[in-house]
């Protein structure tokens, strides 16, 4: 069936108002018909400007002679030289934290696997597949596989029925849920099939575990009865050449409780016992009164399709074994199938249920240095027999799961006062917290050599009490700062995106910000040969923030700093960024002993950053070079990025002081504070708004987006005066500048329909002396909203947002997939990044807002509709 561009006014109107009335599918969230195509049409940056590549050329042939050495030991770059393929497929992911993640993208495809700590593959496994057997008597017999496309696989393609008809089915996704709603109207039938992953707030055990629950409603909507099956079919591999090498097998499973509420029968899929990562997945379908479970141990999707599809037509059952198969041979692929029946009276509704599981509970990265268990294995042990009980486990628990989403998720969504999008926004983005090469490790296999340094640069440093006991209890926690762009716990990055965390999941934060803290006077002696600029740097030096805490192709919590674009030990933001982040953190859990232990770590950095002022005014100085998250955009002397931060930092650093009683050092901080601030209005302000920096550049007075980001973090923690009552930032010239920026940045492109332009030239034009200026940043974007919402600017706040949601969710198809940043001309740059979970310091913002502004109903219409 050939594609047609869709959207909602494609389906009828009664079968939208039934959406939320009749089948339970929430009012808010992303929604599109399955034909729906996207309008524009979007795809990775591939060319930059000719001014912009004479710059890049010594890097890009040094970026060549990196990739050369690291396929010569094995191992990829830490970037992509080449994106990675553009699909505008993908939906709310299937799994907890930290334990891999399969995408299952909105048409109904699984297409996205980030099993294995850190590597991602992009494959549809076409034989993953859910499929609906109907009969009524007097009617054609009716089977259908649920998915609105064709299929590559030949023998697949032949032998079962195909492109079920996309204008006839709704998507809607609302992570960690999606509901899929399906009409057949031949049949007097609507199928709701209800996704759910254990994800909400404050949980650190469910939230970790590799399952996810399909919940299939049936409505009859007919006078008769009906016999209807649902079979799951899933293909024993992830679509790798891996799922050919031979050695793979499957075998049947039945779980049944004392109490005989929850019992369930299955197939286990096993991978290969030579592979180093083993991993077993199972699909489950639960046995409830009424319904009939049968399974297919095993078939060839390449040549057996054909008989399980004839299988099921002939009585709408499997003919189960209960005898393992036998393992294949290489060139072989195997996949299962598991079906659940029942009969359905006229005019009423039945339920089944499936579960999907992974049980790989032993990993490890790239070099194989180390081996971890998994979190989960905590309860579920490590023996790899986990499948059976996470699907047990899993169907007991999912109703109570999804009570604890709504009660999270409800009071955010009957908010009156936020438009629909950002409530839809809001939980999607969080899709990177399970999706983003997340792993959450058990710390016991992971134990540091003390004292300092070792020859691989593992590190101690003597932690306290508080975080040897915080990671006994936590564990280890990390996520990739992209897809394309692998380091975990990239920490410039994490800055905007780390409000998610603090505010859900504390503890993971609290953790995460120990281990960093831990590092600070750590060093690492081995040299390296910088790819922008070829000069020799030291991997860590003692007195500084990592950039990063490895790379997955390496060993990452033992050799940190993965990342060899630029010598980060000298970045002007990563040290006082860990400062505001750390009394960020306090101002959050009110942990007087996190405070204490982490304060001579900030007392450390900010020392080393104190090094910085070249000119001794109380500001740090950009050294001309690439060296902060803006890092092929060049900051010269004060910059407004940079200075601003200091002096956030410098004011943190008082209060903390006087928290803990260090006056001495309170009277130091206060005096460079005083100092330094009247330096930054004086070399950057211009009236209007804050310079770019203070040097004589083309850029210099160029509008940057991200201009008053100190201001944020000190307005978001209540420190914007200092202890004496007098303003860090002078209010009237941060309004100013948040004012310009809209102006220029956002309502200047587009009509204010895009985000915000990282840089734009006092006369309107686009600064593109760097790729990064001409770029709007995602998560920067959202961080400048949260930055205005807390100014009163609310609907100025909104709207900036709002232009990242519809160009990456409506108009090019980038949904769950965020980039790090896109152009005018419709090309991104990093698929899949951590910095759009920015969006959560604007809830931070509504929720803690000071002078709290109401919408009214005019400004709410507007945040709701200003770009369309």
């Amino acid at each position: 069936m050939a594609s047609v561009r869709s959207s909602n006014s494609d389906i009828p109107s009664d079968f939208i108002k039934d959406l939320e009335k009749v089948y339970g599918v929430p009012e808010f969230g992303w929604k599109v018909p399955l034909n729906h195509e996207f309008p524009e049409k979007w795809g990775p940056l591939r060319v930059i400007r000719l001014s912009q590549t004479f710059k890049l050329i010594p890097a890009l042939y040094r970026y060549v002679k990196f990739i050369k050495k690291m396929r010569a030991l094995g191992r990829r770059p830490f970037i992509d030289l080449y994106p990675i393929p553009f699909k505008p497929v993908y939906g709310v992911p299937i799994g907890g934290i930290g334990c891999g993640a399969i995408n299952r993208g909105w048409k109904g495809g699984f297409c996205r696997w980030s099993l294995n700590p850190g590597i991602y593959t992009y494959n549809l496994v076409e034989a993953n597949q859910f499929t609906v057997r109907i009969k009524r008597s007097g009617q054609p017999l009716y089977q259908q596989v649920l998915y609105p496309g064709k299929v590559s696989n030949k023998h697949l393609n032949q032998a079962w029925q195909w492109e079920f008809p996309g204008s006839q089915a709704h998507y809607h996704g609302l992570y960690p849920r999606a509901w899929t709603v399906y009409r057949i109207p031949d049949q007097d039938v609507t199928l709701v099939s209800r996704q759910i992953s254990p994800i909400f707030p404050h949980e650190y055990k469910d939230t970790c575990l590799p399952v996810g629950v399909f919940v299939w409603e049936i409505h009859n909507h007919g006078n008769t009865p009906v016999d209807v099956s649902i079979m799951f079919t899933w293909q024993n591999g992830i679509g790798t050449s891996c799922d050919k090498k031979g050695g793979r097998w499957n075998e049947p499973f039945h779980t049944e409780d004392a109490d005989n509420e929850c019992s369930m029968q299955g197939i286990l899929l096993h991978n290969s016992e030579q592979s180093s990562m083993r991993c077993t997945m199972g699909i489950s379908a639960s046995c409830r009164e009424g319904n009939e479970v049968t399974h297919c141990v095993a078939f060839n999707p390449e040549s057996q399709a054909n008989a399980l599809w004839e299988d099921l037509l002939e009585d709408g059952a499997l003919m189960s074994s209960t005898a393992p198969s036998f393992k294949t041979q290489q060139g072989q692929l195997t996949a299962a199938a598991v079906c659940s029946s029942c009969c359905i009276e006229g005019k009423s509704t039945s339920k089944m249920e499936f579960v999907l599981a992974w049980d790989m509970p032993s990993v490890h990265f790239k070099n194989k240095g180390h081996s971890y268990l998994r979190r989960y294995t905590r309860w579920f042990g490590s023996d790899r027999k986990a499948a059976p009980k996470l699907c047990s486990y899993a169907l007991h628990s999912y109703p109570e799961w999804e009570e604890k989403i709504e009660a999270w998720q409800g009071p955010i969504l009957k908010n009156e006062s936020t438009p629909a999008w950002y409530k839809s926004a809001l939980f999607n983005e969080l899709y990177f917290v399970s999706d983003g090469g997340t792993v959450w490790l058990e710390s016991g296999e992971a134990e540091q050599v003390k004292n300092g340094t070792t020859s691989n640069g593992v590190l101690n440093d003597h932690a306290g009490n508080k975080m040897e006991e915080l990671k006994k209890e936590v564990g280890l926690f990390a996520y990739l700062e992209g897809h394309e762009y692998r380091m975990f716990n990239t920490y410039d990055v994490h800055f905007y995106a780390s409000f998610a965390l603090t505010m859900l999941w504390p503890k993971i934060e609290i953790s995460l910000q120990y281990f960093i803290g831990n590092c600070v006077n750590v060093k690492d002696e081995e040299t390296y040969s910088q790819i922008g600029n070829g000069k020799i740097a030291q991997r860590k030096l003692v007195g500084c923030v990592p950039h990063d805490i490895g790379d997955p192709e390496e060993e990452p919590w033992k050799r940190i700093n993965g990342y060899y674009q630029h010598d980060t030990c000298h970045w002007k933001d990563l040290n006082t960024k860990f400062v505001l982040m750390t009394y960020r953190d306090f101002y959050q859990t009110q942990d007087h002993v996190f405070l204490r232990e982490m304060y001579p770590k900030c007392k450390a950095v900010i020392e080393t950053s104190k090094l910085h002022d070249t000119d001794d005014d109380g500001l740090i100085d950009n050294s001309g070079s690439p060296d902060q998250t803006y890092d092929a955009w060049v900051m010269t002397g004060a910059s407004a990025y940079c200075g601003g931060l200091w002096l956030a930092a410098l004011r943190c650093m008082i209060e903390i002081a006087d928290i803990l009683g260090h006056t001495t050092d309170s009277l130091e901080y206060s005096a460079i504070l005083d100092k330094g601030k009247e330096s930054f209005e004086k070399k950057l302000w211009n009236g209007k708004y804050y310079n770019y920096d203070s040097s004589t550049k083309e850029s210099s007075r160029s509008i940057m987006a991200d201009q008053v980001a100190g201001h944020w973090y000190l307005r978001a923690c209540n420190l914007a005066k200092d202890k004496n009552g007098v303003d860090v930032f002078p209010p009237d010239h941060i309004k100013s500048a948040l004012k310009t920026i809209y102006e220029m940045n956002v309502m200047g492109f587009r009509d204010g329909q895009f985000g915000a332009l990282n840089g734009v030239k006092p006369n309107g034009k686009v600064d593109i002396t760097s790729l990064q200026c001409e770029e709007v940043w995602t998560g920067i974007t959202y961080g400048l909203a949260a930055n205005m919402i807390q100014e009163g600017l609310v609907k100025e706040g909104f709207q900036t947002a709002s232009g990242i949601y519809r160009t990456c969710y409506e108009r090019a198809g980038l949904g769950y997939q965020t980039p790090e940043g896109y152009m005018l001309k419709k090309a991104f740059r990093s698929t899949g990044y951590m910095r759009p979970l920015a969006i959560w310091s604007m809830q931070w913002a509504l929720e803690n807002q000071h002078n709290r502004t109401v919408f009214s109903d005019k400004e709410k219409m507007t945040a709701e509709n200003g770009n369309e």
